[in-house]
Parts: C-alpha cells; sequence; structure tokens
C-alpha cells in the first residue's frame, strides 16, 4: 500500500472512532460544545483493530476512491453521475428513478467523506457495524453504564442499511448481475456500479472484487472479469479501461465463466485457510 492509501485508511478508521466519543459525549449529557478526548478516541479505535473485515473494507474503499479518481482524470467519467445512472434517473419504471436518485446523493456523498478521510458509522454494512459496536463496547470502561446504554440506542437507532451507498448500489445493479445481462462497460457505468455488478457477476464479495482492481492484483481482476461471461476481446478491453499496463494472459483468456468462478472461489478458500 502507498502512502495516500495508508494515510486514508487510518484516517477513516479515527473518524469511525471520533464519532462512537463524541455519541458516548452526547449520551453522557455534557454541555457546550462537543469534543472529542484524544485518548478515548486512540483508546476506541484500538479496539476497531480487532473487527475481522473492517481493516479490508476500509482498504476497498480508499481502492475504490483512488480508481474513481484516476478513471475521472485519464478517461472523464464522472466520479458520481455516469451514463447509466443518468439513464437510470429518467426511468418510467416505478421505483427506479427514486433508488436511482438516491445512489445519486450517496456517491456524492462517498466522494466528499473520502476527501475529507472520513467514514460515516453509517454507511458501514450490517455485520460491521454490529461488529464495531461489540469491539467498542468490550474494550469500554463505561460497559453497562446508563452513558453507554444511551450511546448504543442513539447509535442503532440513526443506522438504516437500506440507505447505505451499498445497498443502493446493490438494488439498482440487481439485474444486471444477472448473467443473462449485458455486462456494463465502466465507462458507461462509473466505477461505483461496475464494481458492484462485477462483484455479483463473479461471486465474490464487493471488497475483494475492489481490491483486485489494483494493479498487483490484476490476475485476479482478469479472472473475475471471465467469470462474468465478457468474451475475451471485450475483458481485455476493460482490464486495460481499470489498468493500463495489465494483460490478460492466455490461459485466462481460455477459461470459461463457470470454472473462472470457481477458480476465484477456491483462491478465497486458501486464503481463508492459511
Amino acid at each position: 500500500m502507498n502512502d495516500e492509501i495508508v494515510a486514508r485508511i487510518k484516517g477513516m478508521l479515527t473518524d469511525l472512532a471520533k464519532q462512537i466519543v463524541l455519541t458516548e459525549t452526547a449520551a453522557s449529557g455534557q454541555r457546550g460544545v462537543l469534543r472529542c478526548d484524544a485518548t478515548r478516541v486512540g483508546s476506541v479505535r484500538a479496539a476497531m483493530d480487532q473487527v475481522p473485515g473492517l481493516l479490508q473494507h476500509c482498504h476497498a474503499l480508499a481502492i475504490e476512491y483512488r480508481l474513481t479518481r484516476k478513471l475521472e482524470k485519464a478517461a472523464g467519467i464522472d466520479p458520481v453521475l455516469s451514463p447509466l445512472l443518468q439513464a437510470l434517473i429518467g426511468s418510467d419504471t416505478p421505483g427506479v428513478a427514486e433508488a436511482a436518485m438516491a445512489g445519486l446523493t450517496a456517491q456524492a456523498r462517498f466522494g466528499q467523506t473520502q476527501s475529507r478521510m472520513e467514514l460515516p458509522l453509517n454507511e458501514l454494512p450490517a455485520d460491521l457495524f454490529h461488529a464495531v459496536l461489540v469491539a467498542w463496547k468490550d474494550a469500554s470502561q463505561m460497559r453497562g453504564s446508563d452513558t453507554a446504554i444511551r450511546a448504543e440506542a442513539r447509535l442503532r437507532n440513526a443506522f438504516d442499511e437500506g440507505q447505505t451507498r451499498l445497498s443502493l448500489l446493490s438494488r439498482l445493479t440487481v439485474g444486471l448481475c444477472e448473467q443473462s445481462s449485458p455486462m456494463p462497460d465502466v465507462i458507461e457505468a462509473g466505477v461505483a456500479i461496475f464494481l458492484t455488478v462485477l462483484a455479483g457477476r463473479s461471486q465474490q464479495s464487493r471488497d475483494r472484487t475492489v481490491l483486485s482492481s489494483a494493479s498487483p492484483q490484476a490476475c485476479r481482476l482478469a479472472i473475475a472479469l471471465r467469470a462474468t461471461g465478457l468474451a475475451p476481446g471485450d475483458a481485455q478491453r476493460v482490464l486495460h479501461q481499470l489498468d493500463p499496463q495489465a494483460e490478460l494472459a492466455c490461459e485466462i483468456a481460455a477459461l470459461d465463466p463457470a470454472t473462472a468462478r470457481a477458480l476465484l472461489a477456491e483462491r478465497v478458500v486458501q486464503r481463508a485457510e492459511v
């Protein structure tokens, strides 16, 4: 990881801890300007280091943001409003336009928070949100206190996974994730929608799919593209859009989609067993 990615990950983790500490302070009934105690933030931040998958999630968000900025500069891809999202906003299908507008707002929010190296607690996937709160409570000196109970209630009441950016993207791309549907082009779909569809069609987690877009994992990205059913020529074209230095190896080009998906699943199992 380069310095920018490391700094962005650290910033997101610290921001998550600050949000919890500020909620603690508010729940304690203290008046005046809410401030974060640096020692308390450090304690909560250390507890979050033990949450499985949180570091990987933050890493994936940092990589996605970097790729979004990179393709905005190289190919003129709007980081918020892609041609596909614009078409969905103009849809006459009931509910589609509203969901697309919500996705547009969420994507704009993603860019703003990432530029500040922040990550709202309410944008975490439900399993990570729950795990972060469990880690905080386990490490909290106020565990079981009225303040801790009120703070947790405030955090949970404010959380709605259905309104997170990732949930909105998943709902928008349900049809596109079907193997019978054409695989959208990254320039047409935009980075966020493209990566969501790629994850669904290659049967990988979105975080793992995003991480595969980083140059050192170009081989995994190429396998994922073949897993979607893209023809070798189309897979090579998309691969070049994401990473101009990457080449589609003959062995990967020869894979059929089912074999490619099985290979990706096998590599996930192997990683888990290491």
